[in-house]
C-alpha cells in the first residue's frame, strides 16, 4: 500500500503533467567538478572531480579525460567545461571552448555543445559561429568560455559567452539553444559589454535574491573578477565596479555555485599565472573571505565549473571512471607550478624555507620568485613574492628561474643573500629577512661567458659556504659547470680565479653542492627538463673546487614509469639539524598529466622532497621518487 505521502505526491504530479514538473526533486549532496589542466598536448581536455562537502575534491578516472579531444573537438582541444543540471533534473547540458592553444594561439571561432543523460555518456554538436551566422558575425576571431542558464520566462536555455573582433574588444554575448540542445536557434545578441568600452570574458551567471549576478573578468584593463547585477536575464546589468577576487595575482574563469543545505556561496578562479586554484565563500555574493585552508584536491585544475549532484549520481561516476589514486600523497609538496628548489634551514627564524622558480608560463617565461616556509619539511606556508623583476630588477623583466640563498650571521643580526637567474645572466639581491623583501644589487654579478666554457647558458647559481675554510663559492652553468671563490662581501670576486670544473657530458645543469663527514658531494642534472629523462647525477671531491671522482653508480635519482613519475631533477639538498638524516628536494613533471604533455611539460613542473641515504664509504644510494614523500623522526 502507498504511504498517504507518496499518495499526495502522485495526485500532484497529475495535477502539474502538463507542466512537466512530475519528477521528485533532486536532492543534492555532493558535488562534481569538470576543468581542464592546461595549455598543450593532452592538458585542453575534459576532468572530472568528485566532493563530499564542496572543500575536498579527488580527481577521477586516473586523472585522464572522460571525454575524447578527438571526436568533440575541431580543432584538438577544449578549455572552461560548463556543465548545468536540466530545469526538470533530467538531463545535463555542457558548452566548452573549442580550442588547441599550440597550434591556433588565442584565436577560435566555435563551440561545443554536449548533452548527456547520466553525466558520463555525452553527445555533442560543434557550433562554427561564422558558418551559422555569416552575416554578422564571418569575422568573429575568439569565441570563449560559454555557458548555459535556463531562461524560465522565455522557456528555453541560453547559451552566453564572450566574442571578439580583430581591434575591438570582447563583449559577452548570449543566444537560445534549440530544443536539442544541438544548435543556436536565435542570432547572438550582446549580453553585458563594459562601461567603459573595455574586454569582458568569462561570464559565470547564479540568480540569486530575486537577482541575475554576472560574474565576469575585467581583460586588459587590470585584470580581475568584476560583477553585474540585473533583475532580467538578458539585459539591464549594471557594473559593481570592484574586484571580487582575494589576491593580487592574475585571475580568471570564476566559478559560483551554493553549498547544500547552506545559505553559503563558493567562488572559486584561476590563478592562471602561478598555476593555482582559490576558492573563496560569501552569504551576500558582495563580500569574500578566503577559504584556501579548507581546501584540498590532488589535481591542478584550470577554468572549471561544479555542479551540485545527489549522491546517486555521484556513485554512478565512481563505478564508470574510479577514483584517480587511493594513495594519500606527500609529494608534492607546494600546490602549483613551482621547479628548480633551493632550500635552508634559517638559524634565525628555526625553520626550512624553499626558494622555487616560479613555474607554469609557457617558455618558463616567469618573472617573479616566492619563498614558502616550514617546520617539519611535510606542511608548507606561502610567505610571500621576494623579488619581482618587473618591479624590483633594472637590468632584467624576464625568465626569473633557478635561485640560491645563504644565510649570514652578523654581529648585529642575518644577512641573506639571494643569487638568481634572470634573462640568462646572474644576479644578487639581498635583505635582512629570509622571506624578504629583498633588494636587488642593480647589475647582474655574472653577464659573460667564462673562459674555457663552451656552449650554454650563465644559469643556476649555487652557493656553498665551505666549513673547513669559511670561504663562499658561487658555481654556475649550463652546459658546463664553473666555480669561483666570492670575496668577504659576498658580492664580488676576481675574474681570473673562475675554474671551468665539469664533470663529464652527462653535465647539463642546476649544480648543487654540500659537506658531508670530511667530503664534498656535486650533483648535477642530465638532459632536459622537457625530457622525462631528466635526472640526477653526482660526483665527490676532497676540495671545493675539485678535482671530483665520479663514482661507478652515479646516477641516484631518475623516473619512476610505475607511479608516473617522470623528468626528476633540478635538485638542492639539506641537512636535518643534529641528525646525519639528507632530504633531497627536486622538481618533476606534473603528475600524471605530464608524460602526455609533450615538451610543454619542461615548465609544468612540481616540488617533492624524498630521503637520501648513504652507504659505509660514503657513496649516495639510489634514491626512489616517492608519492608519499617523508617522515622524519
Amino acid at each position: 500500500m502507498k504511504s498517504h505521502k507518496n499518495f499526495l505526491f502522485d495526485i500532484l504530479c497529475i495535477c502539474l503533467l502538463s507542466l512537466n514538473s512530475c519528477s521528485k526533486p533532486i536532492k543534492t549532496e555532493a558535488y562534481l567538478f569538470s576543468y581542464f589542466i592546461g595549455n598543450g598536448a593532452g592538458q585542453e581536455s575534459v576532468h572530472y572531480a568528485i566532493s563530499d562537502d564542496g572543500f575536498n575534491f579527488r580527481a577521477l578516472n586516473n586523472y585522464l579525460p572522460i571525454l575524447d579531444n578527438d571526436v568533440i573537438s575541431k580543432q584538438g582541444g577544449v578549455r572552461d567545461p560548463h556543465i548545468l543540471r536540466s530545469d526538470d533534473g533530467k538531463s545535463f547540458y555542457m558548452a566548452l571552448t573549442d580550442l588547441y592553444v599550440p597550434n591556433d594561439g588565442w584565436t577560435n571561432e566555435s563551440m561545443i555543445l554536449l548533452k548527456s543523460d547520466d553525466l558520463v555518456n555525452w553527445t555533442h554538436s560543434n557550433i562554427h559561429i561564422p558558418t551559422v551566422f555569416p552575416e554578422k558575425f564571418s569575422e568573429v576571431r575568439r569565441v570563449w568560455a560559454p555557458q548555459t542558464i535556463f531562461d524560465s520566462k522565455a522557456g528555453k536555455y541560453m547559451v552566453y559567452w564572450s566574442m571578439q573582433f580583430e581591434g575591438e574588444e570582447d563583449i559577452i554575448y548570449y543566444a537560445y539553444a534549440n530544443k536539442d540542445f544541438t544548435a543556436l536557434e536565435s542570432e547572438p545578441q550582446q549580453l553585458f559589454f563594459h562601461p567603459d568600452g573595455k574586454s569582458c570574458i568569462d561570464g559565470d551567471i547564479i540568480f540569486h535574491e530575486g537577482k541575475y549576478h554576472l560574474f565576469f573578468k575585467t581583460e586588459g584593463h587590470g585584470n580581475g573578477l568584476k560583477k553585474a547585477v540585473s533583475d532580467q536575464l538578458t539585459q539591464g546589468y549594471e557594473i559593481h565596479d570592484k574586484y571580487l577576487q582575494q589576491t593580487t595575482e592574475a585571475v580568471e574563469g570564476s566559478g559560483i555555485f551554493k553549498l547544500n543545505d547552506s545559505d553559503d556561496y563558493i567562488l572559486m578562479y584561476d590563478v592562471y599565472m602561478n598555476g593555482s586554484y582559490q576558492f573563496t565563500k560569501s552569504t551576500d555574493l558582495e563580500d569574500f573571505s578566503i577559504i584556501d585552508e579548507q581546501i584540498s584536491m590532488d589535481f591542478h585544475p584550470r577554468h572549471g565549473s561544479v555542479l551540485p549532484i545527489s549522491l546517486e549520481e555521484k556513485e554512478r561516476l565512481i563505478n564508470d571512471f574510479g577514483y584517480a589514486d587511493e594513495v594519500v600523497s606527500g609529494n608534492p609538496v607546494l600546490k602549483g607550478y613551482y621547479a628548480d628548489p633551493e632550500i635552508i634551514y634559517s638559524d634565525k627564524e628555526q625553520k626550512y624555507f624553499l626558494y622555487p622558480t616560479s613555474d607554469g608560463f609557457d617558455g618558463w617565461s616567469g618573472t617573479y620568485f616566492k619563498t614558502f616556509s616550514s617546520e617539519n619539511l611535510r606542511d608548507w606556508k606561502e610567505e610571500a613574492v621576494i623579488l619581482d623583476l618587473q618591479k624590483d630588477v633594472s637590468w632584467s623583466d624576464k625568465h626569473a628561474w633557478a635561485p640560491a640563498m645563504l644565510e649570514v650571521k652578523r654581529e648585529d643580526g642575518y644577512e641573506y643573500f639571494y643569487y638568481f637567474t634572470a634573462s640568462q645572466k646572474i644576479g644578487l639581491a639581498t635583505s635582512d629577512s629570509p622571506s624578504g623583501p629583498f633588494k636587488d644589487s642593480g647589475k647582474p654579478l655574472i653577464d659573460f661567458r667564462p673562459e674555457g666554457a663552451g656552449g650554454g647558458q650563465e644559469i643556476d647559481p649555487d652557493i656553498f659556504k665551505d666549513p673547513k675554510s669559511d670561504k663562499t663559492y658561487l658555481y654556475w652553468g649550463n652546459g658546463y659547470l664553473a666555480v669561483v671563490p666570492l670575496n668577504d662581501d659576498l658580492k664580488s670576486f676576481d675574474k681570473k680565479q673562475i675554474k671551468i670544473m665539469t664533470p663529464d657530458n652527462t653535465f647539463r645543469e642546476g649544480v648543487e653542492v654540500f659537506f658531508r663527514k670530511g667530503k664534498y658531494y656535486f650533483l648535477w642534472s642530465e638532459d632536459d627538463t622537457r625530457s622525462e629523462n631528466y635526472r640526477v647525477r653526482y660526483a665527490i671531491s676532497d676540495s671545493p673546487i675539485g678535482p671530483l671522482e665520479i663514482p661507478k653508480n652515479n646516477l641516484i635519482l631518475s623516473k619512476n614509469p610505475i607511479l608516473g613519475i617522470y623528468g626528476t631533477g633540478h635538485n638542492s639538498v639539506i641537512n636535518v639539524r643534529d641528525t646525519d638524516d639528507w632530504m633531497i628536494v627536486y622538481h618533476r613533471f606534473k603528475r600524471p598529466e605530464g608524460i602526455r604533455m609533450g615538451s610543454s611539460a619542461g615548465f609544468h613542473r612540481e616540488i617533492c622532497i624524498d630521503k637520501m641515504e648513504f652507504d659505509e664509504n660514503g657513496y649516495i644510494l639510489k634514491i626512489e621518487p616517492t608519492l608519499d614523500g617523508i617522515t622524519l623522526r
